[in-house]
């Protein structure tokens, strides 16, 4: 909303520029801002600057950004964490993996879309800020004026299962289309419910449509490349290794890993679950 003392505007959310293009409104003689010469001026109404934050939100809303993530943004993505029990080393370890992920999805979205034909891949446990990172990611790039999309893997799958129903308001193609559509997609913890065929065949056309069409795509997931047995894990004193059940291509099938290879940029995250070990540790302070 408009700001009900603001001076440009007077609380109507409007403000007058003047403009030397066609198609401009001429401000008549006996209105503020007329020209003394004889000659209108040409004038448009524009948004004033004091409905920005609003602006900013409904552009949020439409992208899908949940409540939740609104407020994450690059500058609040936190690099240099301490943990309990954690070795000097592996602290470093984990805060450069955080710093370097960070500069690297920054850059992207500064740089979007020139040279941006491949998305990103975050991969990584639970907690070390990946949605954070795409959701920031997304924020800047829709603000910007571009069109942008942010869905849960899971609620993505359910609304297409919910369009099937004959009292369903929606139809499939009504879920699909912004998702196809859309400059660029975030799709959050890929691989999250078990596979099917359905859900790797639906999967499969939203990305295989995307890349033939050259639309970024930034995925999230918490699934590997490597087997569980097979990562090695750090242990801290007091700290749970985090779970991994199934490699990425276990849950999405190879077909659909092969096609994130020309799709997307990987970025690895290695860090501590944020969520557990430094909020907890915050809340017990």
């Amino acid at each position: 909303m408009a700001r009900s003392d603001c001076p440009a505007c007077n609380g109507s959310g409007w403000k007058i520029v003047e403009r030397n293009t066609n198609g401009a409104q001429a401000l008549s003689a006996d209105k503020p801002g007329a020209s003394s010469a004889g000659e209108p001026n040409l004038v448009w109404a524009v948004p004033c600057d004091c409905t920005s934050g609003d602006r900013s939100e409904r552009a949020l809303a439409k992208a899908r950004v949940p409540e939740r993530y609104r407020h994450c943004d690059f500058e609040n993505f936190e690099t240099d964490n301490e943990i309990e029990n954690a070795g000097r080393e592996q602290l470093a370890a984990w805060n450069r993996s955080l710093s370097q992920a960070k500069l690297i999805v920054q850059r992207f979205a500064a740089e979007f879309p020139v040279g941006n034909e491949q998305g990103l891949l975050l991969m990584g446990p639970c907690g070390v800020g990946k949605t954070h990172l795409a959701v920031a990611a997304l924020k800047e790039i829709v603000l910007r004026g571009h069109s942008g999309l942010f869905y849960d893997y899971r609620e993505l799958l359910k609304q297409i299962q919910d369009s099937y129903n004959a009292e369903s308001q929606s139809t499939e193609m009504g879920v699909l289309e912004p998702v196809l559509k859309a400059e660029i997609l975030a799709l959050d913890d890929l691989g999250s419910s078990k596979p099917s065929l359905w859900a790797l065949e639906t999967v499969g056309h939203i990305l295989n449509t995307r890349y033939n069409e050259k639309r970024v795509t930034i995925l999230t997931t918490n699934y590997l490349d490597t087997e569980p047995s097979a990562i090695p894990v750090a242990r801290v004193a007091g700290m749970r290794a985090p779970i991994v059940d199934d490699s990425l291509t276990e849950r999405v099938g190879q077909r659909i890993r092969s096609r994130l290879y020309e799709m997307c940029r990987t970025v690895s995250i290695e860090a501590a679950d944020y969520r557990k070990e430094i909020r907890n540790v915050s809340r017990r302070a």
